[in-house]
Parts: C-alpha cells; sequence; structure tokens
C-alpha cells in the first residue's frame, strides 16, 4: 500500500444501535481528526481474539491519533445480545468502544465477508485499507505511521484525547473472574478451577471447598517459579495424573506442568509465542502452540484440544515431544482419518479411554477421535459452520450453540452447552441428546428439574465429575456450580476463607481516595452515619468479611476514641459513629470492604472497596451536628 490518503467516504455509523465502553454513540463526523480502525468480529471466533492483542498494541503505540472501534457483527444468536457483548468485553478486557452491529448493516455497507476483518480509515473520513485475517499489526503499523505522516503536514491531525467510559469501570468484582473451566479429582480430594481472568489456578478441597492453594501472582504473563511467583495468561483446561496437574495456559500459547509437593511451576511446551504454521512438530519448549484451551492425559500422552489451529495435539511427556494428533487446519466439519478430518475450534476435551471426545465449538458439534493412530474423527451429534440452535434429539438432527465443555461419565457426555445457557447429556451409544440442566435463559438461580422455573447458568464454559456431582465452571456468572447427578439439584459452591482469594495486585491497585464534598457541624458531641445503597435483587454476604474503617487523626478537630480510628467488622447499616468536635477543620478517611451477593444466590459473591476522604469544619454557625458519608457500590 502506498497511497495514504483515502478516496471512498466510509459510511457512517447507522442510529439507534447499541454501544459499549463509551457513554454516548460516536459518529465517524465527530472523529474527524482521528485515525479510525474498524475491526470486524465476533466474540466466539478465536481468529477475532488473537487480533485483540494486535489491537492493543497499535492503541498504545498511536494513543493520541488512533481511535480502534470494534463493530461486532454477530455469527451465533446468542452474541447478537448486548448484555452478552458487554460480559465478553470483560473478559477480553476490551478497552475502545464497541458497537453490536446486530443486523449486520455495517458489515454489508462496508462488504465485509469474513471474521476478524479490519478497516482503516483516514481522518479526512476516507476509508484507506481493508484486510482480513490474522497478522494485524504488523500489517498496519507502517500504513497508520504513514496516515499520521501525510495528514500532519497539513494540521490535519487531532490529538485531543477520546475519554470513555468503560464497561470494567462499572464491573463488580468478584471472587472467581470469567473461570472458563473447572477439574474435580476424586482420589486427591481436589477441585482445580481455572480463575482465568485472575490469570491463575484456584485449589479446593472437594468435600468442604476448602480454600487449598492459588497457584499463581494474579498478573498476566508467562513466568516459571513457585506458586506466589509463576504467572499465566488466562489459563483454561487442566489434566492431572495424581502427582502433577498439567494447565493450558491459553493466551500465552503453552502448556505449564505444576508439582503441588515442590510447589512449582514449569513450562513444558510452547514458546510464548502464537504458531504462524501448522503442523510443524517438535521438542515442547521450542516447539509454538496455538490457543490451547483443553487438556485429557491418557497412558503418559497428554492431548491438547488446539482451539487456534482447530486441531487436536499431542504431548508426550516422556520424550517431551509435541505433534498434531487430528485436524488438518482445515476449518470445518469433515469426519474421516485422523489427519484428514476438519475440525472447528475443538474447545473441551475427555476420554473413556477408547476414544476422545472433544466439543467443537464453531461448528456446534460433539465430535469424538479415536485413540487408536489409525483411527478416524466422527460426528456423534451436532451441525456445520452455520448451523446451530437448541434441539435435542439424535445424531446430526441435534443441535447445539458453541459448545465449550465436556466430560464423560457411565456412557454419557455431559457438555456445557455454552450460548443455549445449558447442560446437555449425549448417550455415546445411541447418538441421542437431552437437556439436563438449564431453561435456556440467562441467570444464576440455584435449584433441581430443567423447568422454567429451574436452575439457570451463564454461558458455562467447563465440566468435569467426581463422586457423583457434576462441577461446572459457569463462566459469566463467576462462580462454580454443582450438580447431583441423580436429582440434578444445583447448587452453587461457596468457598471457606474466600477472602484469601483476593489477589494482593488487587487490592494493592485501589485507586487514589475519593474526595467527598465538605460537610460543616457545630461543636459538641456528633455522628457521623454511614450508608450504604445497595440496588434491588443485593444483599450483604452473610458471614464474609465485609469491614469499615473510620479514621480522624489523634488531637484534631475531631476526637474519634482513645486511637482516632476504629474498624466495624461484618457492619450493619446505617452505621453510626460517635464523635467529639473542636473548632478548626479536619478530614475524615473511610476505608471498606464490602462482600454483597444477590438475593437469590449467596455463592454469587462480589467484592468492591475503597478509600473516602470526608472534609469537615467545625464552627459554631453550622446548622447541625451530623455527618453523613453514603458509601458508593461499583456496581453494573
Amino acid at each position: 500500500m502506498t497511497n495514504y490518503r483515502g478516496k471512498v467516504t466510509a459510511p457512517e455509523f447507522p442510529a439507534k444501535l447499541d454501544w459499549l465502553n463509551t457513554d454516548r454513540p460516536l459518529t465517524l463526523r465527530q472523529l474527524r481528526g482521528k485515525v479510525v480502525l474498524l475491526d470486524f468480529w465476533t466474540y466466539c471466533c478465536i481468529n477475532c481474539i488473537h487480533v485483540l492483542p494486535d489491537l492493543k498494541r497499535l492503541e498504545r503505540k498511536y494513543a493520541e491519533e488512533l481511535v480502534v472501534v470494534g463493530v461486532h457483527s454477530a455469527k451465533f444468536t446468542a452474541e447478537s445480545q448486548t448484555e452478552n457483548i458487554r460480559q465478553a468485553i470483560l473478559r477480553y478486557e476490551i478497552e475502545h468502544p464497541v458497537i453490536n452491529d446486530h443486523g449486520m448493516i455495517l458489515w454489508r455497507q462496508y462488504g465485509i465477508r469474513a471474521w476478524p476483518s479490519v478497516v482503516l480509515i483516514d481522518p479526512a473520513g476516507k476509508v484507506v485499507g481493508y484486510s482480513s485475517g490474522e497478522g494485524v499489526y504488523e500489517r498496519y503499523d507502517p500504513l497508520i505511521a504513514n496516515v499520521i505522516k501525510t495528514f500532519d503536514e497539513e494540521g490535519g491531525i487531532d490529538r485531543s484525547p477520546l475519554k470513555l467510559k468503560l464497561e470494567r469501570d462499572r464491573a463488580p468484582r468478584s471472587v472467581f473472574s470469567f473461570p472458563g473451566k473447572v477439574l474435580a479429582d476424586a482420589g486427591s480430594n481436589q477441585l482445580f478451577v481455572a480463575d482465568s481472568n485472575h490469570n491463575r489456578i484456584v485449589v479446593l478441597a472437594l468435600d468442604d471447598y476448602a480454600l487449598r492453594a492459588v497457584i499463581g501472582s494474579g498478573t498476566a504473563g508467562l513466568a516459571d517459579g513457585d506458586f506466589e511467583h509463576a504467572q499465566f495468561n488466562h489459563p483454561q483446561g487442566m489434566a492431572f495424573d495424581g502427582k502433577k496437574l498439567y494447565v493450558a495456559d491459553t493466551e500465552n500459547h503453552a502448556i505449564r506442568s505444576v508439582d503441588p509437593k515442590t510447589r512449582n511451576v514449569t513450562t513444558i511446551a510452547g514458546t510464548g509465542q502464537q504458531a504462524r504454521r501448522f503442523n510443524v512438530a517438535g521438542a515442547g519448549k521450542t516447539t509454538a502452540l496455538n490457543s490451547p484451551w483443553d487438556l485429557v492425559l491418557h497412558n503418559g500422552v497428554l492431548y491438547i484440544a488446539m482451539a487456534g489451529s482447530h486441531q487436536i495435539w499431542q504431548l508426550n511427556l516422556k520424550s517431551n515431544r509435541v505433534a498434531p494428533y487430528a485436524g488438518s487446519g482445515r476449518e470445518g466439519r469433515v469426519d474421516g482419518r485422523l489427519a484428514s478430518a476438519a475440525l472447528a475450534q475443538p474447545s473441551g476435551l475427555t476420554t473413556d479411554g477408547r476414544r476422545l471426545y472433544f466439543a467443537d465449538s464453531e461448528v456446534s458439534a460433539m465430535r469424538s477421535a479415536d485413540l487408536d493412530p489409525g483411527g478416524r474423527v466422527q460426528t456423534i451429534v451436532g451441525g456445520e459452520l452455520f448451523t446451530f440452535g437448541d434441539l435435542d434429539g439424535r445424531g446430526l438432527s441435534v443441535r447445539l450453540q458453541h459448545p465449550l465443555g465436556v466430560a464423560y461419565h457411565d456412557g454419557a457426555l455431559y457438555v456445557a452447552d455454552t450460548y443455549n445457557n445449558k447442560i446437555k447429556r449425549i448417550s455415546v451409544a445411541t447418538r441421542t441428546a437431552e437437556t439436563f440442566l438449564g431453561t435456556g435463559r440467562a441467570g444464576s438461580q440455584d435449584g433441581a428439574k430443567p423447568t422454567f422455573d429451574g436452575p439457570t447458568f451463564d454461558e458455562p464454559g467447563g465440566v468435569s465429575i467426581a463422586n457423583g456431582t457434576l462441577y461446572i465452571a459457569d463462566t459469566n456468572n463467576h462462580v462454580i456450580r454443582v450438580a447431583d447427578l441423580k436429582t440434578r439439584r444445583v447448587g452453587t459452591v461457596q468457598v471457606k476463607n474466600a477472602a484469601s482469594l483476593w489477589p494482593e495486585a488487587v487490592r494493592d491497585a485501589q485507586p487514589e481516595p475519593r474526595r467527598l464534598p465538605e460537610q460543616a457541624i457545630k461543636p459538641g458531641t456528633a455522628t457521623l452515619t454511614i450508608t450504604l445503597g445497595l440496588p434491588r435483587g443485593y444483599k450483604l454476604s452473610p458471614g464474609a468479611p465485609s469491614f469499615v474503617t473510620v479514621t480522624a487523626p489523634a488531637g484534631g478537630a475531631l476526637t474519634l476514641g482513645e486511637t482516632g480510628e476504629q474498624t466495624f467488622k461484618m457492619p450493619q447499616f446505617p452505621l453510626t459513629v460517635p464523635l467529639r468536635a473542636a473548632e478548626g477543620n479536619e478530614s475524615v478517611q473511610i476505608s471498606y470492604a464490602i462482600y454483597y451477593c444477590t438475593e437469590q444466590n449467596e455463592g454469587l459473591c462480589y467484592f468492591d472497596g475503597a478509600d473516602v476522604v470526608l472534609p469537615v469544619t467545625v464552627r459554631n454557625d453550622a446548622a447541625e451536628r451530623k455527618l453523613q458519608v453514603p458509601l458508593k457500590l461499583n456496581l453494573h
């Protein structure tokens, strides 16, 4: 590309579409003077996910000149819902404006044909570049630089900041954050949780859900070492051999080994960079991988659902050699011999000891691959790339919607039918599928029976079975659910000593104290009343270690007890604190940590905490001796 000025006027954003990561709709006319990059994506698509790091690099490099706008044009029905897109923005930590192009209006106006696609618009509002596929940074970095240079020469660049209101600033923090997979091991009495957006693995006791270990510092990165300092990047599937835990470290494109005895994490496969070529086998630590999403272990071989290359790979733990096992690398649903079959973003993996079973998410199908190297790939139930839905039945007439998780038990596959918000049970022998749990509505309700009033889920991503219990990573609800396989009664895991799960990085990364408007009171005996406004449907989490600490410097205009500080554990609101006031100026600091949950589900636990400063003037002409501080939680 050598022309750094466009000739065709870019179509304007349609009115009355939902916008996210901004408090107002944007227009291309308002963005004149900026270089604008449109990213056409859909949140199920692994290739779209691969583009996001490139977009972040461009946004940081050209922070003053470039505006990225995500145009979400859904493939699956569930993806067209604005609330689901909001959850995807939070899960993928997207920091640019996103428009819900649910009617594919912009898709058609710009002539888009594939996900992902990128359109570059110059500061005059003209289209200057277009491409489809990955590798966005390398392709667009020099082009953007030259567009900026061209328009800068005539003063055509607007470097004023574009102020955005990000979805993350309104989202509550939770004990788990988008847990992707879960692994229950009866032999060791352990429940492993891939706490994906906290970049760590959480280990609980299987019998009482007491916290046993936290593996990983919580900071995204690729670092080996002890549990406290090792780093993961959005880990997903796991496998356990009784001694070591193996982790699909998805966004590091790596496989990690965890030794509970030495409390160390080691990288055993992957270079930390996404593989750009298919079918390149080799030594584990020198061979690039492509978004490993799930793992299963059989006879010393770790099988890997390699979502990014549309294949199943294998890692021989003795020789430490990694190689493709099933799938040609072409995306599709084509049965046949292992090497020639076509898969489509396999994201869940299990085995009965004879075959591998995998959730082939982009074709909304459940498929199998023989463990005999001379075997075949077969489709058990499901459709094609654009054939999906929610229909029980048999064989190819069954309709699923982007399933991500699967567990084998007693002749059946239990499937996280993710975008249908359900758990399906599929008989391997008869190839029949039935709804096992869930109503299809997104929600977090516990209970029994798959009826309209029964238990609900929100895009569950992983399942595991132990001791007659199904464990479910209920991803968008940020919790782990449990279901009795016989009664189908669903509950929510309530972690014991959950306060220990808040990463230090989260606790320490609080913003500067919020300064409240000054209040005035008369000298004498006064009161400080602290209120907490929880919206309808929320309550304080029973038994959780919420607290409020009030501090007033000793010897100042305000006297608080003997030490100048008082902490209220598990407070009840409104909270009234007595003070002695003398003429002068003072500031009161209030620090709080509040655990809260929905009234329907005490296991769905959120957290918020902050520091606020209240300036106070004590003077004789003030109207009263009462101070009022309303605490505001960071809610949706």
